[in-house]
């Protein structure tokens, strides 16, 4: 969020993907909007549509849950690729068109999307464009014993999601932003991501490798991760630690021996691990 991102959160249900997508919404303290993909939602119930208002004789707009600082896009591929392709202009460019004229989104904006596994009951692959946008890529996985014991504890009566209370004051998250943008980046650094990236176009497993974006967004990512801990400057690790999160989603693989989309993530996941591995490491 402080990169300008959005991120993806992908895994099966009910191992809490929304649950998180809301506890990150209610702790910025911005403005939250929630969308339920379905297959009859229409774009313009996400980015909104001009109505004729009698009285003034002129169309006049009305915006669609997409206006927000935090956009929950729950189960986000189980909707048309038509609607999805909707969130396309709006996660790059912070806009939305409508009839020709265009209309900014609040700042900070934010897509927090989940999404269930491919090969199950109602889903539709997400367009490489769309997945591209994303900056980042998580799975949950399941909890272990004493956290799920905890989960049955702290959902016994109340929701801990009404427990929780924005971490900065207004205003200051934009601050944070800023100063994340203005973290230095040396050359040395700027070369280790883009050798990277050119790995995976040129990899043998790999049919469509990470994009020019997907550089721009593996730096962004790393400044604020260095701002978050504290330093004005990246480091080689913050790009390798980031690297799979930021560019597995983006691959497109050659094999054909892996089936699922779920499947097709983790080798793809396996793959930038190799190719950060074999990268060498800047030593200035």
């Amino acid at each position: 969020m402080l990169a300008g991102g959005h991120l993806l959160i992908e895994d099966v249900p009910g191992v809490g993907k929304t649950m998180l997508a809301k506890a990150l919404a209610r702790a910025t303290g911005g403005t939250v909007s929630r969308i339920q993909f379905t297959p009859d939602l229409l774009p313009s119930d996400v980015t909104g549509v001009s109505v004729f208002d009698q009285s003034s004789g002129r169309f006049e707009f009305k915006s669609g849950a997409v206006f927000a600082n935090v956009v929950i896009g729950d189960e986000i591929n189980r909707a048309s690729p038509k609607t999805q392709s909707a969130l396309l202009e709006c996660m790059e460019e912070s806009q939305v068109t409508v009839d020709g004229a265009t209309w900014p989104l609040p700042e900070p904006f934010t897509v927090v999307a989940t999404q269930n596994p491919v090969d199950m009951e109602g889903t539709y692959v997400l367009p490489e464009a769309q997945r591209d946008r994303f900056m980042a890529r998580i799975s949950m996985g399941y909890p272990d014993q004493e956290s799920e014991r905890a989960m049955l504890r702290s959902h016994d009566r109340v929701d801990p999601i009404d427990a929780l209370e924005p971490v900065l004051p207004p205003g200051r998250f934009a601050g944070l932003a800023i100063a994340a943008r203005d973290v230095f980046v040396s050359h040395a650094v700027e070369t280790y991501v883009l050798e990277i990236v050119a790995a995976t176009r040129t990899h043998p497993e790999v049919r469509l490798g990470a994009s020019p974006r997907a550089s721009l967004q593996l730096v962004r990512a790393a400044k604020a991760a260095a701002l978050l801990d504290g330093r004005d400057f990246v480091l080689p690790d913050d790009v390798e630690a980031l690297a799979p999160t930021v560019l597995a989603h983006r691959l497109v693989l050659r094999r054909t021996g892996v089936d699922s989309r779920d499947g097709q993530t983790a080798a793809a996941i396996k793959i930038v691990e190799r190719v950060v591995k074999t990268t060498p490491v800047p030593l200035q």
